[in-house]
């Protein structure tokens, strides 16, 4: 008979990575009843100088056939078996374990030389990856952050395995000047592998699902406009709900003269624009929205830019994100998921990617995001780190985000 599927976590804020490692691996040993199969590992900035070391004084203490990880400027972990807590600034290393009856993993390593160009067809993908798609794998995703190509990676991967969930984040870091750093371990790894560019990641087949929460943290204000005009990431003119043409930035001054004080002081640092992912659907909730940035005005034209690439037709929303905004957004999302799921279809594990934005600068508290996780899934295990971009699907797409907290959660086959 089979063992069921275990997952666990171990965390350690000891300023030695000796005691540190240590102390992860007697924590996971403890709690582990099955041989492992896959090491994720998340750890801060603080050990910059030892990541050679890293793998190695694992693997001493912990055979692990595959290993994945990065660095990051704050780390998640459990501190005992039911206690999350977000380190941010400060020596940590969180290590998740598990053990996977009836699942292959695949491990991969990519740099931006080895993608394939975006008119290559789908087998290029799967070849690359190692994985056909007709066995509807899921991926967890590890990035360096200035490595080129990311969007292509996802965009990608999307054209390759439209149907699987890719979740994950770039590595990150709380020390200016240290580099971010992926961490790469496999029973064909040469050495032990240590990247400062490119993606590591695995993709999960067999009798696994893996789902995915982003919680982006927007509300929207005012109505939803269409791009009628505009290029590359410049909107010129948008079509209000009269159906007249516009200028952007015309309708935003009207729109913020209509908002509370609260919201105008908001509308000051806060303001966002959110892009409508289905463009078939009428009425539109909170979620329907993909986040991007402001990012700058052109008071001649009346032209607004933001952080992605728009095209006609269209639709767009303006967002403000603040605390409660981001914690009410979280919530919702997680008792909905909680409601999906039900007893029958237990989530095993999980792993947390949050944005160096969130965290106790956004709610002036720690364990914010993964305490409110903990409510609806007490005693889980889980891992994170928090990012310098978020990666998760909205939509039916895979994006990178901005100050959004995405979740993994993991279980067998419904």
């Amino acid at each position: 008979m089979t063992h069921p599927m275990q997952w666990t976590n171990a965390l350690s804020t000891r300023p030695s990575l000796e005691a540190a490692v240590t102390e992860v691996v007697d924590g996971i040993k403890r709690s582990l009843s099955h041989a492992p199969d896959l090491g994720i590992l998340f750890i801060s900035s603080a050990y910059a100088s030892d990541y050679p070391r890293l793998i190695p004084l694992i693997l001493e203490k912990l055979p692990l056939p595959i290993l994945v990880g990065c660095s990051g400027g704050g780390i998640i972990g459990m501190n005992d078996p039911s206690q999350i807590e977000e380190i941010e600034g400060k020596p940590a290393l969180s290590l998740t374990v598990a053990s996977l009856p009836n699942v292959n993993i695949q491990p991969f390593y990519l740099t931006p030389e080895t993608l394939p160009d975006l008119d290559s067809p789908p087998d290029t993908w799967s070849e690359l990856i190692g994985v056909s798609p007709a066995d509807q794998p899921d991926f967890i995703l590890l990035s360096s952050p200035f490595s080129p190509g990311i969007t292509d990676l996802l965009a990608g991967l999307d054209f390759a395995y439209p149907g699987a969930v890719k979740v994950g984040g770039l590595a990150s870091t709380s020390i200016i000047g240290v580099q971010s750093a992926l961490f790469y371990h496999t029973p064909e790894t040469a050495d032990q592998g240590v990247f400062y560019q490119g993606t590591v990641g695995i993709a999960l087949t067999g009798n696994i699902r893996v789902e995915s929460i982003v919680a982006q943290g927007c509300r929207p204000i005012g109505q939803p406009y269409e791009i009628s005009q505009g290029e590359r990431n410049v909107i010129l003119q948008l079509r209000d709900h009269n159906q007249q043409i516009r200028p952007p930035l015309e309708l935003l001054r009207e729109l913020i003269q209509t908002l509370g004080e609260k919201d105008r002081q908001l509308a000051e640092h806060s303001l966002f624009v959110g892009i409508v992912s289905d463009e078939f659907k009428q009425t539109l909730q909170p979620g329907d929205f993909l986040i991007r940035n402001l990012l700058g005005v052109d008071p001649r034209l009346g032209a607004i830019a933001i952080g992605d690439r728009i095209r006609p037709g269209q639709r767009i929303q303006f967002h403000l994100r603040d605390a409660q905004t981001s914690a009410d957004d979280l919530q919702l999302l997680l008792e909905s998921y909680r409601a999906s799921v039900g007893s029958t279809n237990p989530v095993e594990g999980a792993l947390m990617f949050s944005c160096l934005g969130r965290g106790e600068g956004l709610y002036n508290q720690p364990n914010f995001d993964s305490g409110l996780f903990s409510r609806f899934f007490p005693k889980l295990s889980l891992g994170g780190f928090f990012c310098n971009g978020e990666i998760g699907p909205v939509g039916g797409q895979t994006f990178l985000h901005g100050y959004t907290s995405a979740f993994a959660l993991f279980g067998r086959k419904r």
